[in-house]
Protein backbone atom coordinates (compact mmCIF):
# COMPACT_ATOMS: atom_id res chain seq x y z
CA UNK A 1 0.00 0.00 0.00
CA UNK A 2 1.41 3.32 -0.68
CA UNK A 3 0.09 7.05 0.24
CA UNK A 4 -1.49 8.77 -2.83
CA UNK A 5 -0.24 12.33 -4.36
CA UNK A 6 -3.23 13.96 -5.64
CA UNK A 7 -4.16 16.18 -8.16
CA UNK A 8 -6.59 19.04 -7.28
CA UNK A 9 -8.77 20.47 -10.40
CA UNK A 10 -9.33 24.36 -10.57
CA UNK A 11 -13.04 24.29 -11.82
CA UNK A 12 -14.51 27.72 -11.73
CA UNK A 13 -17.25 27.06 -9.48
CA UNK A 14 -15.08 25.07 -7.13
CA UNK A 15 -14.58 26.53 -3.79
CA UNK A 16 -11.88 28.89 -2.48
CA UNK A 17 -12.15 27.54 0.96
CA UNK A 18 -13.69 24.12 1.46
CA UNK A 19 -10.98 21.90 0.33
CA UNK A 20 -8.20 23.61 1.83
CA UNK A 21 -10.63 24.00 5.42
CA UNK A 22 -10.77 19.38 5.29
CA UNK A 23 -7.12 19.20 4.27
CA UNK A 24 -5.70 21.82 7.19
CA UNK A 25 -4.07 23.74 3.91
CA UNK A 26 -3.29 27.61 3.18
CA UNK A 27 -5.99 28.82 0.40
CA UNK A 28 -4.36 29.47 -2.51
CA UNK A 29 -7.18 32.16 -3.21
CA UNK A 30 -8.02 29.87 -6.76
CA UNK A 31 -11.15 27.98 -6.40
CA UNK A 32 -10.50 24.54 -5.59
CA UNK A 33 -13.20 22.40 -6.97
CA UNK A 34 -12.12 18.30 -6.86
CA UNK A 35 -9.17 16.43 -5.35
CA UNK A 36 -9.33 13.29 -7.69
CA UNK A 37 -8.20 9.96 -6.15
CA UNK A 38 -7.47 6.83 -8.71
CA UNK A 39 -5.50 6.18 -12.28
CA UNK A 40 -7.61 8.41 -14.54
CA UNK A 41 -5.26 9.41 -17.33
CA UNK A 42 -5.72 12.57 -17.05
CA UNK A 43 -4.61 13.14 -13.88
CA UNK A 44 -3.54 10.26 -12.03
CA UNK A 45 -2.47 9.51 -8.42
CA UNK A 46 0.97 9.22 -7.98
CA UNK A 47 2.96 6.48 -5.57
CA UNK A 48 6.08 6.26 -4.42
CA UNK A 49 7.54 2.63 -5.15
CA UNK A 50 11.52 3.44 -4.16
CA UNK A 51 11.42 4.93 -8.13
CA UNK A 52 9.88 8.31 -7.25
CA UNK A 53 6.38 9.25 -8.17
CA UNK A 54 4.39 6.90 -10.47
CA UNK A 55 1.32 7.75 -11.98
CA UNK A 56 -1.21 5.26 -10.78
CA UNK A 57 -2.29 4.02 -14.11
CA UNK A 58 1.52 3.23 -15.34
CA UNK A 59 1.65 1.25 -11.77
CA UNK A 60 -1.50 -1.00 -12.59
CA UNK A 61 -0.58 -1.56 -16.41
CA UNK A 62 2.36 -2.84 -15.05
CA UNK A 63 1.29 -6.02 -12.97
CA UNK A 64 -2.60 -5.41 -13.78
CA UNK A 65 -3.24 -9.37 -11.90
CA UNK A 66 -1.17 -8.21 -9.22
CA UNK A 67 -3.14 -4.67 -8.65
CA UNK A 68 -6.02 -5.93 -9.56
CA UNK A 69 -6.90 -9.14 -8.82
CA UNK A 70 -7.72 -11.61 -11.32
CA UNK A 71 -11.98 -10.89 -10.67
CA UNK A 72 -11.39 -7.14 -11.46
CA UNK A 73 -9.04 -7.87 -14.28
CA UNK A 74 -11.71 -10.35 -15.66
CA UNK A 75 -14.73 -7.70 -15.19
CA UNK A 76 -12.85 -4.52 -16.55
CA UNK A 77 -10.29 -5.07 -18.09
CA UNK A 78 -6.36 -3.65 -16.96
CA UNK A 79 -7.62 -0.42 -15.35
CA UNK A 80 -8.88 0.87 -12.25
CA UNK A 81 -12.54 0.68 -13.10
CA UNK A 82 -13.47 3.76 -10.68
CA UNK A 83 -12.79 6.99 -9.72
CA UNK A 84 -13.02 8.62 -6.26
CA UNK A 85 -13.19 12.42 -5.51
CA UNK A 86 -13.67 15.32 -2.84
CA UNK A 87 -16.09 17.87 -4.90
CA UNK A 88 -16.34 21.44 -3.53
CA UNK A 89 -18.85 23.63 -5.01
CA UNK A 90 -19.69 27.02 -4.88
CA UNK A 91 -21.39 27.42 -7.65
CA UNK A 92 -23.48 25.55 -9.92
CA UNK A 93 -22.14 22.89 -12.32
CA UNK A 94 -23.24 22.16 -15.80
CA UNK A 95 -26.89 20.31 -16.37
CA UNK A 96 -25.91 16.85 -17.52
CA UNK A 97 -26.59 12.80 -18.47
CA UNK A 98 -24.53 10.13 -18.43
CA UNK A 99 -25.22 7.48 -21.62
CA UNK A 100 -25.51 3.98 -20.08
CA UNK A 101 -23.02 1.38 -21.41
CA UNK A 102 -24.41 0.37 -24.87
CA UNK A 103 -24.83 4.42 -25.96
CA UNK A 104 -21.06 5.15 -24.69
CA UNK A 105 -19.83 2.03 -26.82
CA UNK A 106 -21.49 2.95 -29.97
CA UNK A 107 -20.85 6.71 -29.59
CA UNK A 108 -17.47 5.70 -29.08
CA UNK A 109 -17.07 3.30 -32.08
CA UNK A 110 -19.32 5.91 -34.67
CA UNK A 111 -17.56 8.90 -33.84
CA UNK A 112 -14.15 7.34 -34.34
CA UNK A 113 -15.55 6.32 -37.91
CA UNK A 114 -16.32 9.49 -38.51
CA UNK A 115 -12.84 10.30 -37.28
CA UNK A 116 -14.52 13.03 -34.93
CA UNK A 117 -10.89 13.74 -32.57
CA UNK A 118 -10.84 12.53 -29.39
CA UNK A 119 -9.58 15.99 -27.97
CA UNK A 120 -12.37 17.58 -29.89
CA UNK A 121 -14.52 20.13 -28.70
CA UNK A 122 -17.54 18.84 -30.40
CA UNK A 123 -17.05 15.36 -29.67
CA UNK A 124 -19.95 13.60 -27.54
CA UNK A 125 -18.12 10.38 -26.39
CA UNK A 126 -14.92 9.99 -25.31
CA UNK A 127 -14.67 6.38 -24.51
CA UNK A 128 -16.68 3.54 -24.56
CA UNK A 129 -17.64 2.99 -20.83
CA UNK A 130 -20.75 4.20 -18.82
CA UNK A 131 -20.47 6.70 -15.62
CA UNK A 132 -23.08 6.36 -13.19
CA UNK A 133 -21.69 8.20 -10.23
CA UNK A 134 -22.99 8.64 -5.97
CA UNK A 135 -22.58 11.75 -3.95
CA UNK A 136 -22.08 11.30 -0.36
CA UNK A 137 -22.80 14.83 1.06
CA UNK A 138 -20.10 16.18 3.92
CA UNK A 139 -21.79 19.49 4.43
CA UNK A 140 -25.24 20.57 3.45
CA UNK A 141 -25.15 19.77 -0.34
CA UNK A 142 -27.50 21.16 -2.93
CA UNK A 143 -28.00 19.74 -6.20
CA UNK A 144 -30.47 19.31 -9.07
CA UNK A 145 -31.73 15.12 -9.99
CA UNK A 146 -34.52 14.33 -11.94
CA UNK A 147 -37.58 15.56 -13.45
CA UNK A 148 -40.43 17.02 -11.23
CA UNK A 149 -43.59 15.94 -12.50
CA UNK A 150 -45.11 17.59 -15.77
CA UNK A 151 -47.58 19.01 -13.58
CA UNK A 152 -45.45 20.13 -10.85
CA UNK A 153 -43.30 21.62 -13.38
CA UNK A 154 -46.42 23.54 -14.77
CA UNK A 155 -47.42 24.79 -11.65
CA UNK A 156 -43.80 26.24 -11.05
CA UNK A 157 -43.74 27.76 -14.48
CA UNK A 158 -46.94 29.01 -13.72
CA UNK A 159 -45.76 30.77 -10.26
CA UNK A 160 -42.89 32.84 -12.53
CA UNK A 161 -45.89 34.61 -14.62
CA UNK A 162 -43.63 34.88 -17.66
CA UNK A 163 -45.81 35.29 -20.62
CA UNK A 164 -43.56 33.16 -22.61
CA UNK A 165 -43.91 30.06 -20.38
CA UNK A 166 -47.90 29.76 -20.92
CA UNK A 167 -47.55 27.50 -23.85
CA UNK A 168 -44.69 25.04 -22.28
CA UNK A 169 -46.56 25.16 -18.96
CA UNK A 170 -49.99 23.77 -21.15
CA UNK A 171 -48.16 21.79 -23.10
CA UNK A 172 -46.78 19.65 -19.69
CA UNK A 173 -50.65 19.53 -18.90
CA UNK A 174 -52.34 18.45 -22.05
CA UNK A 175 -49.50 15.71 -23.33
CA UNK A 176 -48.38 12.34 -21.26
CA UNK A 177 -45.58 12.35 -19.37
CA UNK A 178 -42.67 11.73 -21.78
CA UNK A 179 -43.93 13.66 -24.62
CA UNK A 180 -44.53 16.24 -22.03
CA UNK A 181 -40.65 16.46 -20.67
CA UNK A 182 -39.34 15.54 -23.96
CA UNK A 183 -40.87 18.64 -25.70
CA UNK A 184 -40.47 20.99 -23.43
CA UNK A 185 -36.99 20.32 -22.16
CA UNK A 186 -35.30 19.85 -25.58
CA UNK A 187 -37.11 23.33 -26.32
CA UNK A 188 -35.57 25.05 -23.49
CA UNK A 189 -32.32 23.56 -24.82
CA UNK A 190 -32.08 26.64 -27.07
CA UNK A 191 -35.04 29.09 -25.88
CA UNK A 192 -36.03 32.60 -27.72
CA UNK A 193 -33.90 35.49 -27.13
CA UNK A 194 -35.12 37.38 -24.15
CA UNK A 195 -36.94 34.62 -22.18
CA UNK A 196 -33.65 33.45 -20.15
CA UNK A 197 -33.96 37.48 -19.09
CA UNK A 198 -37.43 37.23 -18.58
CA UNK A 199 -37.32 34.22 -16.29
CA UNK A 200 -34.19 35.45 -14.55
CA UNK A 201 -36.21 38.26 -13.88
CA UNK A 202 -39.13 36.36 -12.51
CA UNK A 203 -37.33 33.83 -10.25
CA UNK A 204 -35.79 36.71 -8.23
CA UNK A 205 -38.84 38.34 -7.57
CA UNK A 206 -40.91 35.26 -6.99
CA UNK A 207 -37.80 34.33 -4.46
CA UNK A 208 -38.03 37.32 -2.33
CA UNK A 209 -42.27 37.40 -2.67
CA UNK A 210 -43.16 34.57 -1.59
CA UNK A 211 -41.09 32.83 1.16
CA UNK A 212 -44.01 30.65 2.38
CA UNK A 213 -45.22 29.62 -1.13
CA UNK A 214 -45.02 26.08 -2.49
CA UNK A 215 -41.57 26.44 -4.04
CA UNK A 216 -39.71 28.80 -1.70
CA UNK A 217 -36.55 26.67 -1.60
CA UNK A 218 -36.26 25.80 -5.43
CA UNK A 219 -37.05 29.43 -6.33
CA UNK A 220 -34.07 30.42 -4.08
CA UNK A 221 -31.85 27.62 -5.74
CA UNK A 222 -33.13 28.80 -9.20
CA UNK A 223 -32.50 32.48 -8.50
CA UNK A 224 -28.73 31.31 -7.14
CA UNK A 225 -28.07 30.24 -10.38
CA UNK A 226 -29.41 32.60 -12.93
CA UNK A 227 -27.04 35.11 -10.48
CA UNK A 228 -24.35 32.63 -10.79
CA UNK A 229 -24.75 32.33 -14.86
CA UNK A 230 -26.41 35.73 -15.76
CA UNK A 231 -28.05 34.66 -19.27
CA UNK A 232 -27.46 31.15 -19.45
CA UNK A 233 -29.75 29.39 -21.31
CA UNK A 234 -29.41 26.34 -19.15
CA UNK A 235 -31.42 27.95 -16.47
CA UNK A 236 -34.62 26.86 -18.30
CA UNK A 237 -33.95 23.41 -18.18
CA UNK A 238 -33.10 23.59 -15.03
CA UNK A 239 -36.18 24.56 -13.72
CA UNK A 240 -37.93 21.59 -14.81
CA UNK A 241 -35.20 19.36 -11.81
CA UNK A 242 -36.28 18.08 -8.76
CA UNK A 243 -34.19 20.52 -6.33
CA UNK A 244 -32.06 18.28 -3.45
CA UNK A 245 -30.90 19.27 -0.44
CA UNK A 246 -28.72 16.36 0.83
CA UNK A 247 -27.63 16.33 5.01
CA UNK A 248 -24.31 15.22 5.69
CA UNK A 249 -23.85 11.24 5.45
CA UNK A 250 -27.03 11.72 2.57
CA UNK A 251 -26.34 10.45 -0.72
CA UNK A 252 -27.67 10.31 -4.21
CA UNK A 253 -27.13 7.83 -7.08
CA UNK A 254 -26.99 9.28 -10.45
CA UNK A 255 -27.57 6.34 -13.36
CA UNK A 256 -27.41 6.78 -16.72
CA UNK A 257 -30.07 9.50 -18.69
CA UNK A 258 -30.84 11.18 -15.20
CA UNK A 259 -29.91 14.61 -15.89
CA UNK A 260 -28.52 16.29 -12.79
CA UNK A 261 -26.62 19.10 -11.76
CA UNK A 262 -24.76 20.22 -8.44
CA UNK A 263 -24.80 23.73 -6.93
CA UNK A 264 -23.17 23.80 -3.48
CA UNK A 265 -21.26 22.06 -1.15
CA UNK A 266 -18.95 19.59 -0.12
CA UNK A 267 -18.79 15.94 -0.85
CA UNK A 268 -17.39 12.46 -1.32
CA UNK A 269 -17.62 11.33 -5.15
CA UNK A 270 -17.49 7.84 -6.78
CA UNK A 271 -18.20 7.19 -10.15
CA UNK A 272 -17.24 4.64 -13.26
CA UNK A 273 -13.77 5.74 -14.79
CA UNK A 274 -15.75 7.67 -17.86
CA UNK A 275 -15.40 11.03 -19.38
CA UNK A 276 -18.76 10.30 -21.06
CA UNK A 277 -20.92 13.61 -20.07
CA UNK A 278 -23.48 15.00 -22.35
CA UNK A 279 -24.22 18.56 -20.87
CA UNK A 280 -27.61 20.14 -21.23
CA UNK A 281 -26.94 23.67 -19.71
CA UNK A 282 -24.96 25.88 -17.29
CA UNK A 283 -22.41 25.47 -19.91
CA UNK A 284 -20.19 27.14 -22.45
CA UNK A 285 -19.08 23.22 -24.00
CA UNK A 286 -21.18 21.94 -26.43
CA UNK A 287 -24.48 20.92 -26.06
CA UNK A 288 -25.57 18.16 -28.83
CA UNK A 289 -29.86 17.86 -28.66
CA UNK A 290 -30.18 15.49 -31.02
CA UNK A 291 -28.33 12.95 -28.94
CA UNK A 292 -29.59 14.49 -25.48
CA UNK A 293 -32.99 13.41 -26.70
CA UNK A 294 -32.05 9.49 -27.49
CA UNK A 295 -29.84 9.60 -23.60
CA UNK A 296 -32.33 11.17 -21.32
CA UNK A 297 -34.71 9.17 -19.71
CA UNK A 298 -37.77 11.44 -19.87
CA UNK A 299 -39.65 10.10 -16.57
CA UNK A 300 -40.23 11.86 -13.59
CA UNK A 301 -39.49 8.79 -11.28
CA UNK A 302 -38.91 10.36 -7.55
CA UNK A 303 -35.63 10.71 -6.66
CA UNK A 304 -34.44 8.47 -4.04
CA UNK A 305 -32.21 9.59 -1.13
CA UNK A 306 -29.86 7.20 0.27
CA UNK A 307 -28.60 6.28 3.76
CA UNK A 308 -25.51 3.99 4.17
CA UNK A 309 -26.83 0.19 5.22
CA UNK A 310 -24.77 -1.57 7.77
CA UNK A 311 -23.04 -4.31 6.74
CA UNK A 312 -20.83 -5.79 10.14
CA UNK A 313 -19.77 -2.40 11.06
CA UNK A 314 -18.96 -1.32 7.80
CA UNK A 315 -21.69 1.30 6.42
CA UNK A 316 -22.19 0.41 3.01
CA UNK A 317 -23.94 3.15 0.74
CA UNK A 318 -25.72 0.73 -2.16
CA UNK A 319 -25.21 1.23 -5.92
CA UNK A 320 -26.70 -1.04 -8.60
CA UNK A 321 -23.47 -1.16 -10.63
CA UNK A 322 -20.30 -3.33 -10.16
CA UNK A 323 -18.12 -0.84 -11.70
CA UNK A 324 -17.60 0.80 -7.59
CA UNK A 325 -18.67 0.00 -3.91
CA UNK A 326 -18.45 2.78 -1.42
CA UNK A 327 -18.48 2.56 2.17
CA UNK A 328 -18.17 4.66 5.20
CA UNK A 329 -16.00 3.66 8.61
CA UNK A 330 -16.36 5.37 11.48
CA UNK A 331 -13.18 4.80 13.86
CA UNK A 332 -13.20 4.78 17.64
CA UNK A 333 -10.23 4.82 19.94
CA UNK A 334 -9.49 1.78 21.77
CA UNK A 335 -11.37 -0.36 19.55
CA UNK A 336 -9.18 -3.42 17.14
CA UNK A 337 -7.87 -2.91 14.47
CA UNK A 338 -10.61 -3.87 11.27
CA UNK A 339 -9.33 -5.80 8.51
CA UNK A 340 -10.44 -5.57 5.03
CA UNK A 341 -10.40 -8.09 2.84
CA UNK A 342 -7.89 -8.50 0.00
CA UNK A 343 -8.61 -9.19 -3.21
CA UNK A 344 -9.97 -5.70 -5.41
CA UNK A 345 -8.05 -2.31 -5.16
CA UNK A 346 -8.51 -0.20 -2.85
CA UNK A 347 -8.46 3.41 -1.85
CA UNK A 348 -9.16 4.79 1.39
CA UNK A 349 -9.80 8.78 2.19
CA UNK A 350 -9.77 10.65 5.44
CA UNK A 351 -12.67 13.20 6.14
CA UNK A 352 -12.29 13.44 9.76
CA UNK A 353 -9.81 12.52 12.66
CA UNK A 354 -6.88 10.02 11.90
CA UNK A 355 -6.60 6.17 10.74
CA UNK A 356 -3.73 4.00 11.06
CA UNK A 357 -3.82 1.44 8.23
CA UNK A 358 -1.10 -1.36 8.52
CA UNK A 359 -0.34 -4.15 6.07
CA UNK A 360 1.66 -7.30 6.99
CA UNK A 361 4.54 -4.92 6.39
CA UNK A 362 3.68 -1.59 6.64
CA UNK A 363 1.86 1.02 8.57
CA UNK A 364 0.73 4.22 7.28
CA UNK A 365 -1.42 7.68 9.06
CA UNK A 366 -3.84 9.36 6.86
CA UNK A 367 -5.29 13.02 8.30
CA UNK A 368 -8.66 14.91 6.79
CA UNK A 369 -8.19 15.03 2.73
CA UNK A 370 -5.43 12.16 2.38
CA UNK A 371 -5.63 9.16 1.01
CA UNK A 372 -3.84 5.53 0.24
CA UNK A 373 -4.14 3.05 -2.29
CA UNK A 374 -3.83 -0.60 -1.65
CA UNK A 375 -3.40 -3.47 -4.07
CA UNK A 376 -5.62 -6.51 -4.57
CA UNK A 377 -2.95 -8.83 -3.19
CA UNK A 378 -3.06 -6.71 0.19
CA UNK A 379 -4.60 -7.42 2.97
CA UNK A 380 -4.54 -4.16 5.54
CA UNK A 381 -6.45 -3.58 8.83
CA UNK A 382 -7.39 -0.16 9.93
CA UNK A 383 -8.20 1.48 13.01
CA UNK A 384 -7.93 5.27 14.71
CA UNK A 385 -10.40 8.12 15.80
CA UNK A 386 -12.76 9.58 12.56
CA UNK A 387 -14.14 9.02 9.61
CA UNK A 388 -12.93 6.92 6.47
CA UNK A 389 -14.23 5.95 3.06
CA UNK A 390 -13.47 2.78 1.37
CA UNK A 391 -13.74 3.03 -2.56
CA UNK A 392 -13.38 -0.73 -4.04
CA UNK A 393 -14.96 -2.58 -6.76
CA UNK A 394 -18.53 -3.90 -6.16
CA UNK A 395 -19.71 -7.12 -5.86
Amino acid sequence: MELLSNTVQSYDWGSTTALPRLMGTAPTGEPQAELWMGAHPAAPSRVDRAQGPLPLDRVIASDPAAELGAETLRRFGPRLPFLLKLLAADAPLSVQVHPDLAQAEAGFARENALGVPPDAPHRTYRDAHHKPEMIVALTPFDGLCGFREPRRCAELLDTLRVPGLRAHAEALRALPEKAALAQVFTTFLHPPAGLVDDVAEAVAAQAAAEPGGPYPADLLAYERIARARPGDPGLLPALMLRHITLAPGEALFLGAGIPHAYLSGLGVEIMASSDNVLRCGLTSKHVDAGELAKVVRFTARPTRVLTPRDEEGEQVYPAPVDDFRLSRLRLRTGEPPRPLPAGAPQILLCTEGEAQVVSADASLRIGPGRSLYVPAVEEVRVAGSGTVFRATVGV
